[in-house]
């Protein structure tokens, strides 16, 4: 297949620290290159890659600094010549939010959108008018059937296992992880919380994005003392991976109803189980029991910390590797592309309304 890949612009891919969507749209790209697949990454123009790269901008704009209105501009250039360009794909994937609807309804390639993230008020209303553009989803607990949108498939974003190293005991002394973006939703001012209650210490790492410094100034900041709670700022890849492997848990106290979660697979991968609040796809992803805990408080991610020694860390891996792999996520995609194809090239006069909606087997949770 001639394959579109089409990613924002704000890192480069893979991305060199923060950029879960990058890190999955490269882990995508790149295996479907290695099956012999015909793919043009549309992208910043520092990325690496096997597929042929358009660059929309000669560096990834975030770490500039230019920001919205300015980066609309390049997106819209950058959606402005993959579509002038349709006609030499077979499928155009984009993981560019609801900004690729406007252009699709001229496109005689048909276009797959995967949102990576949660639906905004403004991708409520864009989706809403174009209910029949095929949408996949990152994981069950994402889709909004209240929009009657047209879900053609749920599939799994996933992690190189071989890329992260298994580590079979937690390092002496102990701590917590958090890693995540500085942001209310992602609940780092409930990881102190549950540090300060259990005792542990915690390393935090993530990014600070402008419109969070109030809220990091006034919940995060003031329980900095670089003893029990410590914050690295935002870390490189090889960092992070070393953060959640060394830790005895990874913290994931969300506050709304996460996509996907990419961190949790990355913690369970190097074997440290995951303490999760059970919001959005958290028990999609998270064993209860099993590679960490689903909780429902903060008193329940107190009571998990103490029964973190029940978990077999080779377990954690063992579920990643089952469950979250590259080769997985890739076999799910193709699936997409080839029923989207065939779709699309219907003899006239046959029902759309045939569409499948296709969802991965849920991860094996390993029940007994």
């Amino acid at each position: 297949m001639r394959v579109a890949q089409v990613t924002p612009l704000w890192e480069q891919v893979p991305p060199l620290a923060y950029g879960g969507t990058e890190l999955v749209v490269s882990l995508l790209t790149e295996e479907l290159v290695r099956r012999g697949h015909q793919v043009t990454l549309f992208a910043s123009g520092d990325s690496q890659t096997l597929a042929l790269l358009e660059p929309g901008c000669e560096q990834a704009l975030r770490p500039l600094g230019i920001l919205p209105p300015a980066y609309e501009g390049y997106e819209q250039r950058q959606l402005g010549h993959v579509f002038g360009h349709a006609r030499n794909f077979d499928i155009i994937h984009s993981h560019m939010d609801a900004a690729a609807l406007a252009h699709t309804h001229r496109s005689l390639t048909p276009v797959v959108h995967t949102l990576h993230g949660s639906f905004s008020v403004a991708s409520e209303q864009s989706f809403g008018q174009h209910r029949r553009q095929n949408l996949v989803s990152v994981s069950n607990s994402q889709q909004r059937h209240e929009l009657g949108l047209n879900y053609v498939a749920t599939v799994y974003n996933a992690i190189a296992i071989d890329q992260f190293n298994f580590y079979p005991q937690p390092q002496d002394p102990p701590y917590l992880a958090f890693l995540g973006r500085m942001s209310e939703e992602k609940g780092p001012h409930l990881a102190i919380a549950i540090a300060k209650r259990t005792g542990w210490p915690l390393k935090m790492a993530g990014k600070l994005d402008f419109e969070n410094q109030e809220f990091f100034d006034r919940e995060v900041a003031p329980h900095i003392d670089g003893e029990q709670i410590m914050y690295l700022g935002e870390v490189s890849q090889s960092q992070k991976k070393a953060l959640v492997g060394d830790a005895t848990a990874t913290l994931f106290p969300i506050t709304w109803p996460e996509p996907f979660g990419l961190v949790m697979v990355e913690s369970m991968a190097s074997g440290t189980p995951v303490i999760a609040m059970a919001l959005g796809s958290a028990p999609e992803v998270v064993a209860h029991g099993k590679t960490g805990f689903l909780c429902r408080s903060v008193e329940d991610c107190v009571a998990a910390v103490e029964q973190t020694h029940q978990i077999s860390r080779q377990t954690c891996r063992d579920h990643v590797a089952l469950n979250f792999g590259v080769g997985r996520m890739v076999d799910g995609y193709e699936a997409v592309y080839r029923k989207v194809i065939n779709l699309h090239h219907r003899p006239a006069g046959e029902s759309r309304d045939r569409v499948i909606n296709v969802h991965p087997r849920r991860p094996n949770l390993l029940s007994t």
